[in-house]
This record gives structure tokens, C-alpha cells and sequence, in this order.
């Protein structure tokens, strides 16, 4: 069966990770998605290693591996934005496509004649994504924006991290770049949406989507604690400020993450971890009480977990019906059995490294399977295809763009 997008073409304009993220995830859906890179460098996280993609004899490409994680199912052209060549080819590619996505800093492409005002007046069924830093409106909206400082911004990094005066304390950034991934996700379900928006209605619009919004959205309930209390949330580094037990303990040889979302759970703990007498203990008879005394209770229990090592911990838990798991680096984690037997890893072939591992699609349906249809591409690989068969340009022509570097 064709994916769910499978008759939509999106043109994405964007690059780096928050809009080439939202992308991939239509191009997974069956989308055809048509990547538009500058000409002879690209997408900037082309240059983004190492690590670089190794060629079929080992060697360093130009890609680096940060550029597959957020380019698959696509098809590469390049043209130059800055000649009105390129713009006018760019005002065909949106007549005949359905979704435009952009991350270009605020007015940048209504310069060229490419905002969303004046393609909409080419196809007014267009859906026009701009994912900015800082949004369409309001005083920052003509700041740049990137992840770290709106991880900084945001309050990821005011919550994230160990205690002032503990060690390690301070702000940490997540180990992954959460604000772009968490808005290409947001711009993802907004183009969805605006697309069955239009199915009822004929007509597109303008998407905005702002890298610090989505950032904070993202802090869910330490931003209605704080509404509740009118104080900030703090640092408290593997703890959550809500539930005691749901932390990782030191093991025999090391690390294993309880994670007790109920007093339920915490009794069935006490009871397979043989220490019944804190299910008991009038400091701990329910998720408030331990919450009050949870310095207490983290004492008690590291000493409990020291007993016996991570796996032993696993099997005991896992057992007993207890939410559990070890600390796995990446090399355990495409180890674990569950990982292997969900596919998460998928290998695709690619016409230079031979072929390239990127991870599946957390999407599974049952109608309409998510498609690998196209390893993250060459730079331009797709040009001539694109050109030629959506627009009709002759080989005359291609020579003729390739000449003026308009391709």
C-alpha cells in the first residue's frame, strides 16, 4: 500500500535540522519530497563532521553522517536562490506542489519574491511552513535563533542538569538537539493538519512554527508545576520532581532505572526487592509522602540496589512487573532484542557509501506502511529528474542552467 502522503509533494526549502526533520517525516509517509540545496556546497549539515559517510572503499565522502539523520526519502536539486533564474524555477516547483516548508530567517524569502504572499497568489491551495527561531511576530522575530540558546531561553537547561553545588552541577544542554527535533515534529503534525484543513476546504496557508514555542511546550508539566506554584522548577538531575522512585541506582557493577509511577508499582518493588518494611514505613506509604522524604528513601534504596548487579536487577524486576532498565550506550542499545526485533535499524542502499544505516520511523500502521523509498541523497542527484519531469525542461535547458550556475 502507498503511505498515507503518498499523494503529496512537498518542497523543502529548509536546512540543518527542524525543518529537513519535518521533511523526513512527511517523506516517510509517502510524500514526495523535493530537497532544494545551494549548488556546489548544499545543505550546511552536509559539512556537519566528522563522522563523514564512508564510499564503498572505506573513504570519506562529503556527507557527513549528521545530514543523513534528517534527510531520507528525499530527492536533492540545487539552485541558486540569489539569481531570479533561480527564483522563477522555485515559483514553478510551488505552483505544482502542495507543502512548501522554510527555514530562512524572517522576510528573507519575500526578498526574492518567495514569501508566503506572493506564492499564495500562484497556488492558493499551497501550505507554506516557516520554521524560525523566534516566529513571524513579535519583537525577536528577525533574530536568528539555534537550538543551545533556545535551549537556554526556553528553560530546558534551568531543569536539566545536576543541583547547583553537587558534582556536575549546573545548566545542561539534552544531549541531542531537542528544540530543533521537538519543531519539526510540532511542523510535522501542522502540515498534516493544514493538509486535511484543505481537503475540506480547497484552500493552503501560512504554518509558523518557532523554535523557542516549541521549546517550551516541550517542558509540559515543570511549566504547570510552576503555574501552580509560582516557583521555578530547579535542577535536580536523574530525580522527577513528581514521582520518588523514578530514578537510576548505582548496582554492583552499574546502573539500572526504576521507574514506580504508581503505589502499586513501589509495593510490588519493595516486595520482589525483598525490603516490604519501606512499603510500610509511614514516610513512604504513598507518592506524596515519598516525594516529602525522598532523600531518605534514595539513601535507603542505593543501598538496596548495591547488593546485586544491573542484569540481576532487570531479570528481578521484569519479573515481578516493575518498569526497569539498564543505562545502555548506542552499541547496547541496537543489541537489545526488543530494538533488533522492531527493525529500528534500517540499511538503504546509496549510490556512493554502497549502502547507509538510518533509523526507522517511530510511525507504524497497519493500512498505510511508512516508506524508505530514497537514501539521504547526493547533493543534486535528483536535478535533471526534477527539472526535466515535473517542469519539462529540455536538455538544452539544463545545459543552459548549468552554465549561468543557476543548478
Amino acid at each position: 500500500m502507498a503511505g498515507p502522503l503518498s499523494h503529496i509533494r512537498v518542497l523543502d526549502l529548509s536546512r540543518v535540522l527542524a525543518g529537513p526533520w519535518a521533511g523526513q517525516n512527511l517523506a516517510d509517509l509517502g510524500a514526495e519530497v523535493i530537497k532544494v540545496e545551494r549548488p556546489q556546497s548544499g545543505d550546511d549539515s552536509r559539512a556537519f563532521g566528522p563522522p563523514w559517510i564512508k564510499d564503498a572503499q572505506g573513504k570519506d565522502t562529503r556527507d557527513s553522517a549528521y545530514f543523513t539523520a534528517a534527510n531520507r526519502g528525499k530527492k536533492s536539486i540545487t539552485l541558486n536562490l540569489s539569481k531570479p533564474e533561480g527564483q522563477a524555477i522555485v515559483r514553478e516547483l510551488a505552483q505544482r506542489s502542495d507543502v512548501l516548508i522554510e527555514n530562512y530567517k524572517y522576510g528573507d524569502l519575500a526578498r526574492y519574491g518567495l514569501g508566503y504572499d506572493d506564492l499564495k497568489k500562484l497556488n492558493p491551495r499551497l501550505i507554506y511552513c516557516s520554521v524560525t527561531g523566534f516566529g513571524q511576530t513579535g519583537p525577536y522575530k528577525e533574530h536568528p535563533g539555534y537550538d543551545f540558546m533556545v535551549q537556554g531561553m526556553g528553560g530546558m537547561m534551568s531543569v536539566t542538569g545536576e543541583p547547583d553545588g553537587a558534582p556536575g552541577g549546573g545548566p545542561q544542554r539534552a544531549g541531542v538537539p531537542v528544540a530543533d527535533i521537538i519543531t519539526g515534529m510540532y511542523a510535522s503534525i501542522a502540515i498534516c493538519a493544514a493538509i486535511a484543513h484543505r481537503a475540506e476546504t480547497g484552500v493552503g496557508q501560512h504554518l509558523d512554527l518557532a523554535l523557542l514555542d516549541s521549546q517550551i511546550a516541550l517542558l509540559a508539566y515543570q511549566n504547570t508545576n510552576y503555574f501552580a506554584t509560582g516557583v521555578a522548577p530547579k535542577r535536580i538531575g536523574n530525580l522527577h520532581p513528581n514521582i520518588v522512585p523514578y530514578q537510576p541506582f548505582k548496582t554492583a557493577d552499574g546502573d539500572v532505572i526504576l521507574a514506580c509511577g504508581n503505589d502499586n508499582l513501589y509495593r510490588k518493588f519493595c516486595e520482589a526487592a525483598g525490603c516490604t518494611e519501606l512499603a510500610t514505613d509511614a514516610r513512604f506509604i504513598n507518592n506524596g509522602k515519598r516525594v516529602e522524604h525522598r532523600a531518605e528513601l534514595t539513601r535507603l534504596l542505593g543501598e538496596v540496589f548495591s547488593k546485586r548487579t544491573t542484569r540481576d536487577w532487570v531479570t528481578l524486576l521484569e519479573a515481578a512487573g516493575v518498569p526497569n532498565g539498564p543505562i545502555n550506550t548506542l552499541a547496547q542499545v541496537y543489541e537489545e532484542p526488543q530494538v533488533k526485533a522492531r527493525g529500528i535499524r534500517v540499511e538503504m542502499p546509496h549510490p556512493v557509501a554502497g549502502s547507509v544505516s538510518t533509523v526507522a520511523s517511530p510511525m507504524r500502521f497497519s493500512a498505510t506502511p511508512v516508506e524508505y523509498k530514497q537514501a539521504p541523497p547526493v547533493l543534486g542527484e535528483h536535478t535533471e529528474e526534477v527539472l526535466q519531469q515535473i517542469l519539462g525542461k529540455t536538455a538544452q535547458e539544463m545545459t543552459q542552467l548549468r552554465s549561468d550556475g543557476i543548478v
